[in-house]
């Protein structure tokens, strides 16, 4: 597993927030559980005081995005690199998958965080995921969705670093809303020109008599 892989974990925890709408799903310990995944371990560390340490730690996640979108580099990795002093972690040789031909394990990097809480745990692996696809990628691959009302975090992984949405649902519907300001647009454009017409078709008759 690559350690930039780490970094949804930064993905999903800024976006169970989406302030410019006024809505937070991170209101319960299940919540706060549910970013680790179904079979993560470390979730049963969760308990109700978790919760605004979450928030809190999400504050500073969405600074870094927003730092990072709005072209502030020194910034992002200023705001990132206190995330990661506070957090830190430890990375191991780990091999809990196996070959098929010879039953040997397959190793990698793996990200052993030693927590006081789970905040701590899941804070420390989202940071240092997104350093590693940070540093591997460029901080302009973090970006804010730009489908207004949307500013839902992402990771901009594509060939041409193209993209500007944190969805299909939102490019379509940014594309759509664009399509539509064109045509309104076109239409009181034509509805000036006929006017224009209108009125230099009056002058000209009126000079004619």
């Amino acid at each position: 597993m690559e350690l930039a892989h780490y970094s949804d974990y930064a993905v999903r925890l800024v976006n169970s927030e989406e302030p410019t709408r006024g809505k937070d799903s991170l209101t319960s310990v299940e919540a706060v559980r549910a970013l680790f995944g179904a079979s993560s371990q470390a979730a049963r560390r969760a308990t109700d005081a978790d919760v605004t340490r979450f928030r809190n730690v999400r504050t500073r996640l969405r600074a870094v995005f927003e730092a990072a979108d709005g072209g502030d580099e020194t910034l992002a990795v200023d705001l990132l690199n206190s995330l990661l002093l506070e957090f830190p972690v430890s990375p191991q040789v780990a091999g809990h998958d196996y070959r098929d031909d010879d039953g040997r394990p397959i190793w990698h990097m793996h990200l052993a965080e030693h927590p006081s809480n789970a905040t701590a745990g899941y804070a420390a692996i989202a940071a240092m995921g997104l350093a590693f696809h940070l540093t591997e990628h460029g901080v302009d691959r973090l970006g804010l969705c730009q489908a207004a009302p949307c500013r839902n975090a992402y990771l901009d992984t594509s060939t041409n670093r193209s993209r500007r949405y944190c969805s299909d649902r939102c490019a379509t519907r940014a594309n759509v809303a664009a399509y539509r300001a064109r045509k309104r647009l076109e239409t009181e454009r034509s509805a000036s020109t006929g006017r224009t017409a209108d009125t230099a078709h009056e002058m000209t008759v009126g000079t004619d008599r």
